[in-house]
C-alpha cells in the first residue's frame, strides 16, 4: 500500500494547460474519488500518477519517494480502465494471470493467487470461458481480478462503470467498496458521475479546468461546498440558483430581490458584510423546497415538467429569478400538474447564499 503526494503538478497538451498547479496527498489506504465535468482533467491527473504521462512541473511521491520519472511497471500500481481491454483469445483464467506470467511467477503463487482472485470477485465459475462469452459485469470483474492479482501498491480506477447498464452499476459499486474494505489498498478512482463519488470515497477532489476547487468527505461538500462550482456539481438533481439583489439584512437574515415577485430570505452569519443592491445567488436544494406550502418566504411559478419516479417525483417550476426552472423533489406524486400556478416554501435556513464571484458565505452552524 502506498501514500501518494502530489506537489504542485502541472501538465500542458500543446499550449493548452489542462494540469494547474495541483497539490493533493492521498493517505495510504484511502479512496479517493477524482469527480469533475469532461475535461477538466481528471483522467490527465490519473495518469500522471500511473506515469503514463510524463508531468511539465512538479512532483509525484509515493511514500515519501519521488517517483515522477519512473516507469508505470516500476510504481506498483493496478490500472483498471473504462474499457475491459481483455484478450479475447484468452480464457478468463489466462487473462487474470497473465501479468503474473509476464513476470515470471511461480507456477504454485500464480494459480493461488488467481483463485483467490476469482473467489473474491465470485467468477470461480468462469474461469474456463472466454471473454465473448461473458456479460459486461463480469468483463469489468475480470478486469478487477487481473489487477488484483499483482497485489499493488494503489489501484487506479479510470471510469470502469460507465459501460455498465444502470443496475450493473449500482452492483459493482458495492462491490469495489466491499474490496476496499477487504484490502484495504489505496484506490484512487475518476468518474463524472457524482452518486459514484458520494456513494464510494473517503474523500472527494472536484475538479475544475485542472484545478482543485475543494477536496473533502461527500458529506461535507454537500453540506459546505466552497463556491458555486462545487454546490452546482454536488447533489442529485443539482442545486437550483436563485440570482438577484440584497434588498436588506435583519441580524443574521438577508432579503433578496429575485428580480421579480415577492423577495426571499437566507440566513448567514456574515449577513453584516453584505451591502443593499449587492449581486447575490441563493442556492436552494430540491430536497429543502416545500412544494405547496408556504415557509420563511414563497417563491411562484408555473410548473413546466414533472417526472413521476414512483415513490418520489420532480417537478420543474418558472420562478422569479431562476436561471432554469427550479426543482423540486416531492413525495406527493400525484397532484400536480403541468401548468398548474404552485406555490414553493423556501426555508431560510436551508439556503446557500454565494456572492459576485461565486464564493460561498458561511452558513449558521
Amino acid at each position: 500500500m502506498a501514500a501518494i503526494t502530489l506537489e504542485n503538478i502541472s501538465k500542458r497538451f500543446g499550449r493548452t494547460e489542462v494540469i494547474r498547479d495541483v497539490s493533493l496527498r492521498v493517505d495510504d489506504g484511502e479512496f479517493v474519488v477524482f469527480v469533475g465535468p469532461s475535461g477538466c482533467g481528471k483522467s490527465t491527473l490519473l495518469r500522471l500518477i500511473a506515469g503514463l504521462e510524463d508531468i511539465d512541473s512538479g512532483r509525484v511521491l509515493f511514500d515519501g519517494d519521488d517517483v515522477s520519472t519512473q516507469a508505470p511497471s516500476a510504481r506498483g500500481i493496478a490500472m483498471v480502465f473504462q474499457s475491459y481491454a481483455l484478450y479475447p483469445h484468452m480464457s478468463v483464467y489466462d487473462n487474470l494471470a497473465f501479468g503474473l506470467k509476464l513476470a515470471k511467477a511461480e507456477r504454485s503463487q500464480l494459480d493461488a493467487r488467481v483463485r483467490e482472485a476469482a473467489r473474491v470477485l465470485q467468477i470461480e465459475n468462469l474461469l474456463e470461458r472466454k471473454p465473448k462469452e461473458l456479460s459486461g459485469g463480469q468483463r469489468q470483474r475480470v478486469a478487477i481480478g487481473r489487477a488484483i492479482v499483482r497485489s499493488p501498491r494503489a489501484f487506479l480506477f479510470d471510469e470502469p462503470l460507465s459501460n455498465l447498464d444502470a443496475g450493473l452499476r449500482v452492483q459493482m459499486r458495492i462491490e469495489l467498496a466491499r474490496l476496499h474494505r477487504q484490502f484495504g489498498t489505496t484506490m484512487i478512482y475518476v468518474t463524472h458521475d457524482q452518486v459514484e463519488a458520494m456513494t464510494l470515497a473517503s474523500r472527494i477532489v472536484v475538479l475544475n479546468q485542472g484545478r482543485v476547487e475543494q477536496v473533502s468527505t461527500p458529506l461535507d461538500l454537500y453540506q459546505q461546498p466552497r463556491n458555486r462550482f462545487v454546490a452546482g456539481f454536488i447533489g442529485s438533481p443539482k442545486m437550483n440558483f436563485v440570482a438577484g439583489t440584497v434588498l436588506r439584512c435583519d441580524g443574521d437574515t438577508v432579503q433578496i430581490d429575485p428580480g421579480r415577485g415577492a423577495p426571499v430570505q437566507a440566513r448567514t452569519p456574515a449577513a453584516a458584510t453584505l451591502t443593499p443592491g449587492a449581486a447575490i445567488t441563493l442556492g436552494l436544494r430540491p430536497e429543502h423546497l416545500q412544494l405547496g406550502t408556504t415557509a420563511d418566504s414563497t417563491l411562484e411559478g408555473e410548473v413546466v415538467a414533472v417526472e413521476q419516479l414512483g415513490s418520489e417525483a420532480y417537478v420543474y417550476v418558472d420562478a422569479p429569478g431562476g436561471e432554469e426552472p427550479l426543482v423540486i423533489r416531492t413525495d406527493d406524486v400525484s397532484t400536480v400538474q403541468v401548468g398548474a400556478h404552485v406555490r414553493i416554501g423556501v426555508p431560510a435556513d436551508a439556503g446557500y447564499l454565494f456572492n459576485a464571484d461565486g464564493e460561498a458565505l458561511p452558513r449558521l452552524a
